[in-house]
């Protein structure tokens, strides 16, 4: 294979706000195709950036590529995986990786029995502190975590584009959108475990009423998903995370925060820092660069494409995209029947 074929399936914000202009970038790259139900956005899209083929069904742009990008609502993941895996096409999907643990399992069976890639797009695992963090952890210089504590809030910032607060299409709200990413990269940097438990609580409330939003309108009146989230998630190794996300936060400030406190010293993963104390002295390390030559979206899109040309490994594996989607499916549950989940 001297350059890989890619085709998008939907062309809407993500696909021309990140992932068309990056992939671009990749001489290995070669982008043929686009797919979305509304023709007339994919003729348009495919005439500024020159794209060759536009497509209506997605089954008719499978002769013409040898991967695809996933780019739609979340209801969609999982079908159109299957479909194009099956059709012996490699698949990056946008996060998550499912709507339900169910539709994952069945998404990696059909990665498995048709020996193609299926990379999740969980892309804080590419940013320059996540790198610099598992480094950090892998050294062995926190030890084995034991308790993390995640925080994805912001203030006021509910999209008002898209589908976004739509349960049906998107399958729930900030922590789907959003606070998966954490959640993602918080048990990246735990390393192999597995939940077993979770306790949480889903609000909605910030969002029905009539305060400002900074991100755009959107109909409050028939707002359906959740905008806070908090939980408490028990680990198959004993380790424990304290889970905290939300779109609509009444905070001074945003805040994207991950640390982890290990048996021989804790980890700030943004603003990056490491907390030691022995006999008689508290320290702090405070990191002052990161030698991250490559934005985080190049880095993942050179990580999928090196993968389906050169057969590397992922660095987003997709039984662990499941395992993130287990704790949403659960975070969901404890919070509708108001108990504990055991996984």
């Amino acid at each position: 294979m001297s350059r890989v074929r890619l085709g998008f399936i939907g062309v809407g914000g993500i696909a021309t706000g990140r992932h068309i202009p990056t992939f671009r970038t990749l001489d290995e790259v070669e982008i043929t195709a686009v797919q979305d139900i509304d023709r007339e956005r994919a003729v348009k899209v495919a005439e500024e950036l020159g794209i060759p083929g536009v497509y209506t069904a997605i089954e008719d742009m499978y002769p013409h590529v040898d991967a695809v990008v996933i780019c739609t609502p979340n209801k969609f993941h999982a079908p159109i995986s299957i479909d194009a895996m099956n059709h012996g096409k490699h698949v990056l999907c946008e996060k998550p990786m499912a709507l339900t643990a169910e539709e994952c399992r069945r998404m990696i069976e059909a990665e498995q029995r048709n020996g193609v890639k299926l990379h999740i797009a969980y892309h804080y695992r590419f940013m320059k502190e996540a790198i610099a963090s598992k480094k950090i952890i892998e050294r062995g210089i926190i030890g084995a975590p034991i308790v993390v504590r995640v925080k994805g809030l912001r203030r006021r910032k509910v999209p008002g584009w898209g589908v976004f607060t739509n349960q049906e299409l998107q399958g729930g709200g900030a922590l789907i959108d959003y606070g998966c990413h954490l959640l993602d990269l918080a048990m990246y940097l735990m390393g192999d475990v597995k939940p077993v438990e979770v306790s949480s609580s889903t609000y909605n409330h910030l969002s029905r009423t009539n305060t400002v939003n900074e991100w755009g309108h959107f109909n409050r009146d028939t707002f359906e998903v959740e905008d806070h989230v908090s939980a408490f998630i028990r680990f198959d190794n004993g380790a424990s995370m304290l889970f905290e996300t939300s779109w609509a936060a009444n905070i001074p400030e945003d805040e994207n925060h991950i640390s982890i406190s290990g048996v021989d010293a804790g980890l700030d993963v943004f603003d990056m820092k490491v907390n030691q104390a022995d006999e008689d002295l508290m320290t702090t390390m405070r990191i002052d660069y990161i030698k991250v030559d490559e934005p985080y979206s190049r880095l993942q899109a050179q990580d999928f494409i090196s993968a389906v040309k050169n057969g590397t490994p992922l660095r987003v594996k997709s039984h662990e995209a499941m395992e993130v989607s287990k704790i949403i499916e659960a975070i969901y549950k404890s919070s509708q029947e108001q108990r504990s989940v055991r996984l």
